[in-house]
């Protein structure tokens, strides 16, 4: 299964993003698949977060155009929105300690928590940072 990071969700939904085109046409190809794919529910948290910042994007998009997004890719079949649940402190824990996680990088480590402990294969992300969990492949889908 593929999960889908915000930046990568971000870029979808943003028309004036210069990687929109690219992340619009391979979310629509993993949405329209049949396959499973993922969103955890605190990249959907993130995704809102940015897209309605006033200091990141200008305008920002109203939030009744952001949630209708999200709506969309809720509809997709395969689509499983994932969290934590019993047993993801201990996936969570042995990432932090081997990834040396400390401040803002916990967020990621929640993310790549999140998905190893859903069996998830790769994660879709413009994110380097995603390098300190080798356990979860991350792939950028926007570069050939």
């Amino acid at each position: 299964m593929i999960a889908v990071d915000t930046n990568i969700l971000v870029y979808a939904h943003r028309e004036d993003s210069p990687w929109h085109p690219e992340a619009a046409r391979q979310l629509t190809k993993l949405a329209t698949s049949g396959q499973p794919w993922a969103i955890t529910w605190s990249t959907f948290h993130e995704f809102i977060a940015v897209v309605t910042h006033p200091r990141i994007y200008h305008p920002p998009t109203p939030l009744a155009t952001a949630l209708k997004a999200m709506s969309a890719w809720q509809a997709s079949p395969g689509l499983r929105m994932i969290n934590e649940g019993p047993g993801y402190l201990d996936t969570f824990a042995q990432l932090a300690k081997s990834g040396k996680i400390k401040g803002p990088k916990t967020h990621d480590a929640r993310i790549a928590a999140t998905c190893l402990h859903h069996k998830v294969k790769t994660l879709w992300t413009a994110d380097r940072d995603f390098s300190a969990f080798p356990k979860l492949k991350s792939t950028n889908p926007l570069v050939g």
